[in-house]
């Protein structure tokens, strides 16, 4: 309903539809009218007529992705996804369909991997699950049917101990001490990933108050915390607590940020000549190496793992001749 009255010298409209108002003041009675029956109408279309795929993903963004842990690569993707495809993000939510999908998968997929494309489609698709389930935005599902890149084939590159050796010469990294750079700070990481199974950005956040070296115990927040309420404790081996010694007393463990650790560690691989070797290669080679001390589910409560397909799948990999090997 709208209604247009007197407001000082100008005119004040006012609409009311569904529980939803709008009001503003113009100069002329003229101009009050036409923009109440505008906004009339723009308030008894549907959701989906009156958002955009643009509103949709800033919305979801501001109030599902910010409240997740560790979301600034995702946030970043949802920008530029706002920036590269504004053809798409401007579409209204009524108007999208399955091919307008394919069409930004086969644009992706001439610049990045299929992996990235995936990474994509799983906060999309929360992203339209949300919008269809909790803000009732819309009915229908753009997604449905659209053919998605396969998963890539799991790593199973190894690190080697003359790769350690290495990179720890050339970080002028010594065990025992703590560090005093920041190559010496990556070095350290490494050498800890290799030997409890954390996540690099679990590393950085180790310092004193949630390191307990006598327990034998970390304490790390992890990315499903804002589910679960409550940090990961990680039990570290004695080689963990060794290399971590010498900074266990310190607030912050380590100094750098995530950024820096996988710049300094690219360029020193790359200096080495060491071929595809990434800082994540230390996670799964230490839970590699603990799976021939430790049952599957004691593994699982080491490495975090819900799903023991993943922990199977990606993480350990050792091969089948090194199993028949130690078979005998």
């Amino acid at each position: 309903m709208a209604s247009v009255g007197k407001h000082g010298r100008g005119y004040r409209a006012q609409v009311y539809v569904n529980g939803r108002r709008a009001s503003k003041v113009f100069r002329t009675q003229r101009e009050a009218n036409a923009w109440a029956a505008v906004k009339e109408q723009e308030l008894e279309a549907a959701p989906a007529d009156r958002h955009t795929l643009r509103d949709l993903v800033e919305d979801y963004v501001d109030k599902v992705m910010s409240k997740k842990r560790g979301n600034a690569h995702e946030e970043r993707q949802a920008k530029a996804f706002l920036r590269d495809f504004a053809w798409l993000a401007d579409k209204r939510l009524a108007d999208l369909d399955t091919p307008d999908f394919a069409q930004w998968r086969d644009e992706r997929l001439k610049v990045v991997s299929d992996a990235t494309v995936l990474r994509n489609l799983n906060w999309l698709r929360h992203a339209f699950r949300v919008a269809r389930e909790e803000w009732k935005w819309m009915t229908g599902n753009p997604l449905q049917g659209l053919r998605i890149p396969k998963n890539p084939a799991p790593r199973t590159r190894r690190v080697s101990p003359l790769e350690v050796r290495a990179l720890c010469r050339i970080l002028d990294y010594r065990p025992g001490k703590a560090p005093q750079t920041k190559s010496q700070e990556v070095a350290l990481a490494f050498m800890v990933g290799l030997r409890s199974g954390m996540r690099a950005g679990e590393i950085l956040s180790l310092g004193s108050a949630n390191l307990d070296l006598r327990r034998r115990v970390a304490s790390v927040a992890h990315k499903t915390q804002h589910l679960t309420g409550k940090p990961r404790d990680v039990p570290l081996t004695r080689h963990a607590v060794r290399l971590l010694q010498p900074v266990a007393e310190l607030e912050r463990c380590f100094t750098i940020s995530s950024a820096v650790l996988d710049a300094l560690f690219r360029k020193a691989r790359d200096r080495l000549l060491i071929e595809d070797l990434h800082f994540h290669d230390s996670r799964a080679e230490a839970l590699t190496r603990l799976a021939r001390k430790v049952d599957v589910l004691t593994l699982a409560k080491i490495s975090g793992h819900k799903d023991l397909r993943i922990l199977q799948g990606v993480y350990y990999r050792e091969t089948a001749e090194q199993i028949a090997a130690r078979l005998g």
